[in-house]
C-alpha cells in the first residue's frame, strides 16, 4: 500500500516515499522472482491457482504525483498498480488532512492517462471519508455513486474499491459488496474475512530491503488466509 511518491520534506502522515526509494523496493521485488500489478490481475491470476510470484501494489488517494513520479518507475520494472482514486475531488487536493501540504490529485485527464499506461483504476471513495461513520444516504454515494462516476470517467468497468482510512465494518462491507464492486481492500480487517476486506501493508520511505522482508513474514504470520484466494 502506496501513497504519494515524490517531495517528502513535509510528510506528517508519512504518506510519501521518494522515486528513488520506490525504485530500490520494486527492484527488491524483482530480485526475488516478484513482480508488482493490479490487485484485479493478482486475484484472477489466484483463481486460476497461481500467482505465487505476483505481488499486488495499490497507491491511495489519486495523487497527480504519481503519474510524474511512479509510473515511469512501474513502467521500467515492467510493473503495474492499482491507482484508487477520488472521482468527487478530481483536481482538488487532499482537503481530509489537517497538517502538512496542500498535495494536487488527478484531473479525469490524468486518471485516464494512468488506465491508458496500463493501471487499473479503483474507487476509492467520492470524498475521502470514513464509511463507518457515514449515514445510509452517503454511504451509497460513497460506494455506488463513486463508482457510477469513476466508470464515466474512464469508460471502463469498475470493480475495485478501497476504504478511506482503512476503516471498516460489516455494514461498510455490505455497502461495498451491493454498489457491485468484485473486490475491496483495507488495511487491517480484523475478523472481516473475504474479497471485501482485503488486507494491506503499508509500505514507506523507511522500508529497506530489511524491514521489507520483516513486514513480509510478519504479514503472512499474523494474518490468516483470505477466503477463496488460498
Amino acid at each position: 500500500m502506496y501513497h504519494s511518491v515524490g517531495d517528502r520534506s513535509d510528510d506528517p502522515y508519512r504518506v510519501t516515499v521518494t522515486a528513488e526509494r520506490l525504485d530500490r523496493q520494486l527492484r527488491w521485488l524483482r530480485r526475488r522472482g516478484l513482480r508488482g500489478v493490479s490487485v484485479a490481475e493478482l486475484l484472477a491470476a489466484r483463481a486460476r491457482g497461481g500467482g505465487r510470484d505476483l505481488v499486488a501494489l495499490t497507491f491511495d488517494d489519486g495523487y497527480a504525483d504519481f503519474l510524474e513520479h511512479a509510473l515511469p518507475v512501474l513502467a521500467r520494472l515492467e510493473c503495474t498498480a492499482t491507482l484508487f482514486v477520488l472521482p468527487g475531488r478530481l483536481g482538488g487536493d487532499n482537503a481530509w488532512d489537517p497538517l502538512g501540504p496542500r498535495k494536487p490529485l488527478l484531473t479525469a485527464e490524468g486518471i485516464r492517462r494512468a488506465a491508458d499506461a496500463g493501471m487499473e483504476i479503483g474507487s476509492h471513495g467520492l470524498t475521502h471519508v470514513d464509511l463507518t461513520r457515514a449515514d445510509d444516504a452517503l454511504l451509497t454515494a460513497e460506494t455506488a455513486g463513486s463508482r457510477a462516476l469513476l466508470e464515466e470517467v474512464t469508460g471502463a468497468p469498475v470493480t475495485g474499491f478501497c476504504y478511506p482510512y482503512g476503516t471498516v465494518d460489516r455494514r461498510a462491507v455490505d455497502a461495498v459488496r451491493k454498489a457491485g464492486y468484485g473486490y475491496a481492500c483495507a488495511i487491517d480487517p480484523g475478523e472481516l474475512n473475504g474479497p471485501h476486506v482485503l488486507p494491506r501493508l503499508h509500505i514507506g520511505q523507511n522500508d529497506t530491503a530489511v524491514r521489507l522482508f520483516l513486514k513480509y513474514r510478519l504479514h503472512r504470520l499474523r494474518r490468516r488466509p483470505v477466503e477463496g484466494l488460498r
